[in-house]
Order: structure tokens, then C-alpha cells, then sequence
């Protein structure tokens, strides 16, 4: 078979084999890094999406044979390091990736990379304390502390002291802790009184998986869902039990964590979706990691396989009922023009613009979809050493903001929203989709 200058058929990933040595085998890194960095070289389509890209093809054009086979073996995790696995390049921009022949699948090259350096005891004491989420929001939204900890977090000379000593760039925007968590919030919750109507898509009836960021950070996005929720007649209940995700610690390469998350993790939400309850998240990377990172990373796993096919993105989930003719559209506010960003993770999912089209179904309401990266990932963002490549990645779609003009802006993932925000340097803060529509309803 002739081999062909890009694919046209749909992207398809192939499981993580992390388990296997070979996995390990940092020779063999290299030469698979070698491959798909000559590859990148010579196609460069991707050199407006992240600094990875960009960091790959100067240090190929500042050697010595101005190719892959010129730049030192030592500088390849500089390109690794910069990559925060969105997987735009893998949906959006590479044609080799699989079923191609070339087999390319930059983010989870880049992830094995990451896992290698971990392995090898590299990692950052920083890091490690980053995307130890659910530890650090424990502590952190304990009363009192909760309060110390967001005073210290906004004082410059603190922001200072923390740039020097830890690596946190004093301009980066750091999320605050609420002492009255979502899961305290909703601890009394209780949905009985409402009706249940199953459709062919939906159950009818959901379990809010908080996150950590929806639990200790900003528990009004949990609010906000079960509000529009329990609107739409879905009945809105907490999972019993949850730990992170998974997804700061995959983003570091600590697989053997991802796995312990997992196993926490899998068996409280397989016996809600035993009992016939659909599972949602509001933090679109972690829906993700149960759709399809863990998928691929536990292939042979059955119950993560399920749990996959029933978690879903809010917007996801309100679109279906409108397919089903069971969303409310009875809306009381328009909401005027909105600038959107389309969140990295949301859109990896493949599900479409849903919540460009629940948003739409609000009369007098103009959408302007942003389909550019924001550049925060998890903590990449709010590194020292990355906080101004992050706030250069995100200047479009600061500029796409300023604009537009509009009445409200925001995107599905809060911490993007933040980024925008961070770089409007306005008064003016981002309001989430979920807010967005609750606002609509007048609820």
C-alpha cells in the first residue's frame, strides 16, 4: 500500500502500555522521541498551539546540522516539559496520527516521557505539592487556615517570597479555598420530590462527581449545575465518595497515583451507575480522565470501560434531554452576547459545541466561539518558569475577548476562564456557562 502524505481517516489512540519495561527503557524513549520530533520538523503545523512546538524547531534550527539529529539528547524533555497534554495537536492539526502509518500520537509520547522522568526521581517538590489536590484542598479549606492561606495567596510580598522559594510566579492567578466546601454545602441535599423521566440517552437522574476544584475552590459551579439540573426535573445527588480524578498527577507522570485515584475512585461510581444513575463532573478535564485516559490506560478493566460510557459533560448531558424534548427552554433573561472559550478538554471529547447550543437555545442570545488553547492547563500556568509563555498562548484569545465586546465571557474550564481574566487585567471577571444559563432561567 502507497504510504499517504496525511490521514483522512477518523483519529484512533491506542492504550498506554505502562505496565511493560519497555515502557521504562529510556534508549528506546529516545529513539521514538527522535522519530516523532523529525516528523514535527519537517510538517511544523502545530507551531501555533503550544511552546512545545516552538521550543522542538529553535532548538533544531540553533544546531549545529539545523535537524532532529543535531540536537543533544539532553534537551529533548525541554520540548516534554512544555506540553501539558490539551491533545489539541493530536485532534486538531497532526495528520499521522493513527490510523496513519506514522503512528504519531504526540501527547501520550510526551506523557510516557513524563512518566520516565518521574520514574527516574527528576520530578519537583513544587509539582508534587501542585497536583496534590485533594491533600492540599483538605488542609487549605480547613476554617481559619482557609482564610490565611487566601490572604497570603494575594499579598505581593508573600507572591514574592513564593516565586523564589517555590517557583510560583507572583502573577499567576491562584485559585481561593472555601471553607464551606461543595460537598458540605450539599451534605443535606435531597432531590426525592422530583419526578424521574428516563429518555433513550439519559437516565434521567445524575451523581455530581465535585472534583477538587468544584468542591474546595469554587463550589458554586456545583451549585450552579444542580440548580439547572433539578430545573430540568433531573434529580441531582453527590457521590458518595471521590478522590482527585487523576488528572494532575497523569499531567505529571505518576501513573502508579492515577491508578491509586482509580481504584478509589471506580467502584463508588460503578455502584451508582449499578442503581441507574448517569454521572457528571463540572471541570471538563476531569470528565475526560473517565472518558477516555483511564480507558486507555486500563484497558482491560471492564468497570472503568463502564464508567466511561456513563460520565458526561453538563452541556453534553442537557443536549441529549433536549434531543429527548426534556430540557426546559422556558428561559426569563437573555443573556446578550457571550464570548466563549471552548475548553481544551471539553473539546477532546468529541462530543461537539454543546454548550455553544444549549446557550443558543436562549432567546436574544449571540455565542462567539473561541476555539483557541488558554494556556493554564492544571499548574502550568502558575509556574515560574512557564507563567509567561502561558500568558503568551493565551493572548488570543484575550484579544478574541476585547473584541467581542460582549456581555458576559467565560469558558466551561474555571481556570481558563481565570486565565482570560488574568489577561484582560479588567474588573470584569469570567462567569461560567452553568452560571450563564441559571442566569436565564432566573433561578
Amino acid at each position: 500500500m502507497a504510504q499517504r502524505e496525511g490521514s483522512l481517516d477518523a483519529p484512533t489512540r491506542h492504550p498506554l502500555d505502562w505496565k511493560s519495561p519497555s515502557f521504562y527503557d529510556e534508549n528506546n524513549l529516545n529513539k521514538e522521541l527522535e522519530r516523532v520530533y523529525d516528523i514535527c520538523h519537517g510538517c511544523r503545523r502545530c507551531v501555533s498551539l503550544c511552546n512545545a512546538f516552538p521550543t522542538l524547531f529553535d532548538l533544531v534550527d540553533e544546531s549545529d546540522t539545523m535537524e532532529v539529529d543535531g540536537v543533544a539528547k539532553a534537551d529533548y524533555m525541554k520540548v516534554v516539559d512544555e506540553c501539558y497534554l490539551c491533545d489539541l495537536c493530536f485532534m486538531t492539526k497532526c495528520p499521522y496520527v493513527p490510523p496513519h502509518e506514522w503512528n504519531l500520537d504526540f501527547p501520550h509520547l510526551m506523557l510516557r516521557a513524563k512518566a520516565v522522568n518521574f520514574k527516574k526521581g527528576n520530578t519537583k517538590t513544587r509539582d508534587k505539592l501542585l497536583t496534590s489536590t485533594d491533600a492540599v484542598g483538605k488542609l487549605a479549606s480547613i476554617p481559619v487556615i482557609s482564610n490565611i492561606v487566601n490572604t497570603v495567596n494575594t499579598m505581593s510580598v508573600t507572591r514574592k517570597v513564593m516565586d523564589k522559594v517555590i517557583g510560583v510566579h507572583p502573577d499567576a492567578k491562584l485559585p481561593p479555598y472555601e471553607s464551606r466546601t461543595l460537598r458540605k454545602r450539599l451534605a443535606n441535599h435531597n432531590a426525592d420530590h422530583i419526578q424521574i423521566t428516563a429518555t433513550d440517552n439519559t437516565n434521567g437522574k445524575v451523581a455530581l462527581f465535585t472534583t477538587c476544584y468544584g468542591n474546595y475552590n469554587e463550589p458554586h459551579l456545583g451549585e450552579d449545575l444542580v440548580a439547572v439540573f433539578e430545573h430540568n426535573n433531573i434529580p441531582v445527588k453527590l457521590v458518595k465518595k471521590e478522590q482527585c480524578c487523576g488528572m494532575p498527577k497523569l499531567e505529571l507522570g505518576d501513573l502508579e497515583k492515577v491508578e491509586t485515584a482509580k481504584e478509589a475512585n471506580i467502584p463508588a461510581l460503578l455502584d451508582l451507575v449499578n442503581e441507574g444513575w448517569d454521572i457528571v463532573a463540572p471541570v471538563p478535564s476531569c470528565v475526560l480522565m473517565f472518558k477516555q485516559e483511564l480507558p486507555l490506560i486500563f484497558p482491560d478493566d471492564e468497570n472503568v470501560a463502564r464508567i466511561g460510557k456513563a460520565i458526561f459533560d453538563p452541556f453534553e448531558y442537557l443536549m441529549l434531554r433536549h434531543k429527548d424534548g426534556q430540557l426546559n427552554t422556558d428561559f426569563k433573561n437573555s443573556l446578550g452576547k457571550v464570548a466563549y472559550h471552548a475548553a481544551c478538554h471539553q473539546r477532546v471529547q468529541n462530543i461537539g459545541a454543546k454548550t455553544r447550543d444549549v446557550l443558543q437555545l436562549v432567546p436574544d442570545t449571540e455565542v462567539d466561539v473561541i476555539e483557541r488553547c488558554s494556556g493554564h492547563d492544571g499548574t502550568y500556568a502558575v509556574k515560574s518558569e512557564f507563567h509567561a509563555a502561558s500568558m503568551k498562548i493565551c493572548r488570543p484569545v484575550v484579544t478574541r475577548v476585547q473584541k467581542a465586546n460582549a456581555d458576559h465571557y467565560g469558558s466551561d474550564c474555571p481556570m481558563a476562564g481565570h486565565q482570560i481574566e488574568n489577561g484582560l487585567n479588567e474588573d470584569k471577571q469570567p462567569e461560567h456557562p452553568l452560571k450563564l444559563l441559571r442566569m436565564a432561567y432566573g433561578i
